[in-house]
């Protein structure tokens, strides 16, 4: 690859209105002749069939929907910008949950603002920075950051405009914009790109965690543009982990790095990306809950984990985990475990609905989990003392809640207020994951040697509906005779 930029340091520019192009130390100083050359003979490559999109239309309600909570206050929403991998190369970008959702845009170093308008709502500018200009300046052939010829195509003020039905002007004006003494609220990017534009906003007074929590809270309801992006994102994570079991004679001699690498391949094929670093772990590395080294043997006679799951091309992601014999069919041992968690699944799906607890599902699930581990008598005291909360001791084998929410994050609102979330009830369009485990450590002496080094979990992506439940990653098998019928195909 070409060398990047030394440093992404001073990306702040991205926001400050600075002009000059991001180059590195070993780059020439053009001379006239050659900037007069690359400045003319360009075709016109504006885009003059964009028209409003889908998440666009969404977006605008979501806006007026915040707008609501803070009436006369400034609302600034940062996309946020690239963040250093290593040395000065960057990760690829991916921009903060919370502007995707009020803005539908996926562009770097882009700024949402709503203003007040005078009449208790709020008018949305979308601060960016845009393609450059190619008859004048450098920076669409010299900046190794933003620059057409290095880093791709950038979109029009115009054409995003047009897509996301906003108003739309050039980063280099937010300076001016946040001027004033209108109480402003920043959702805040966690490397502060914009923290220097801030000085003349009135800031001081007004905590960005209100602002955080209120866009969770707004984000628990999912509509129905996103529930149709989750039903996408699951079902290509579906075909994602079919992909793996298609080819367990490589994932045989590979182990688990061809797992994370083929089920990676349909990521980006049909999505945008992984939604979170996948688990692949064979045998004993299942206890450990967020195994992603993915370095390790797949040998006949273990199962295998796979928590894995699609961020869809809206940067929506499925979350989903199916342990598997890795022979095709379970030992009776490993099937007596695979059931227990199974029967503790399907008691934790069954308690969600409208009403509920968010933790009902996890004490459902408990339940079933608890008295299983007391029947094979792994317990040191009953089953009644160890769901006592007071003792809890089964939590030795379990390790993890049962639920969490899913959108736009695989850990999705999770700013949201404890008595909106954790502490509170189960609405229509929530989605959660239900997903009880059982892990023996290899080195616990407290259950038999037969046990140990066996992890199991099994999750899924429930929708909570007017009357109940919706499994939307019900098509993946996950009951005993299916997985093998899954396997064997």
């Amino acid at each position: 690859m070409t060398e990047p930029g030394e440093t992404t340091a001073d990306t702040t520019a991205a926001t400050t209105g600075e002009s000059a192009p991001k180059t590195a130390s070993h780059d020439n100083e053009p001379n006239p002749k050659l900037r007069a050359f690359m400045n003319s003979g360009w075709a016109d490559s504006e885009r003059h069939d964009v028209t409003l999109s889908d998440v666009g239309v969404w977006a605008s309600k979501r806006r007026d929907a915040l707008s609501q909570v803070f009436p006369g206050e400034r609302l600034v929403i940062p996309a946020g910008t690239y963040k250093v991998r290593s040395n000065d190369t960057d990760f690829v970008f991916r921009p903060h949950t919370d502007y995707v959702w009020l803005a539908g845009d996926q562009t770097s170093d882009a700024v949402l603002v709503l203003e007040p308008n005078g009449t208790s709502g709020h008018d949305s500018v979308l601060y960016f920075r845009p393609r450059a200009d190619r008859s004048e300046g450098e920076e669409f052939w010299r900046d190794r950051m933003y620059g057409e010829l290095w880093a791709g195509r950038r979109p029009s003020l115009t054409e995003t405009a047009k897509e996301f039905g906003i108003e739309t002007r050039h980063v280099d004006q937010l300076a001016d914009a946040l001027k004033g003494d209108v109480p402003t609220r920043v959702r805040r990017d966690e490397d502060e790109s914009i923290a220097s534009l801030l000085s003349g906003a009135r800031t001081d007074d007004l905590k960005d965690n209100e602002l955080a929590a209120t866009l969770s809270e707004l984000r628990l309801v999912k509509d129905p543009f996103e529930l149709e992006q989750l039903r996408d994102a699951v079902a290509i994570t579906h075909r994602g982990f079919s992909d793996v079991l298609a080819e367990m004679d490589k994932v045989r001699e590979y182990g688990e790095r061809w797992i994370e690498g083929t089920f990676f391949r349909r990521a980006r094929a049909e999505g945008n990306d992984l939604g979170y670093s996948s688990i692949a772990a064979s045998g004993p590395h299942a206890t450990t809950l967020h195994w992603i080294e993915n370095d390790g043997t797949v040998d006949n006679g273990t199962m295998m984990l796979l928590d894995m799951g699609v961020e869809n091309r809206q940067l929506y992601t499925a979350d989903i985990t199916r342990t598997l014999p890795v022979s095709g069919e379970f030992t009776p041992r490993q099937r007596e475990l695979y059931q227990l968690v199974l029967d503790a699944q399907n008691a934790g799906i069954a308690a969600v609905k409208p009403g509920a607890r968010f933790r009902a599902a996890h004490e459902a699930a408990m339940e079933v989990i608890v008295h299983g581990l007391d029947a094979m008598g792994l317990l040191p005291v009953s089953a009644e003392e160890a769901l006592d909360p007071e003792s809890m001791l089964y939590q030795r084998y379990t390790l993890h809640g049962v639920s969490h929410m899913l959108g736009l994050d695989v850990h999705d609102c999770s700013a949201a207020r404890s008595e909106k979330y954790r502490k509170g009830e189960l609405k229509t369009g929530y989605v959660l994951t239900v997903e009880p485990g059982l892990y023996f450590q290899a080195d616990d002496l407290t259950v038999p040697e037969d046990l140990r080094g066996i992890g199991i979990r099994i999750e899924d992506d429930i929708l909570v509906t007017d009357d109940g439940a919706e499994n939307l990653s019900d098509a993946m098998p996950r009951d005993v005779e299916g997985i093998q019928n899954w396997m064997a195909s």
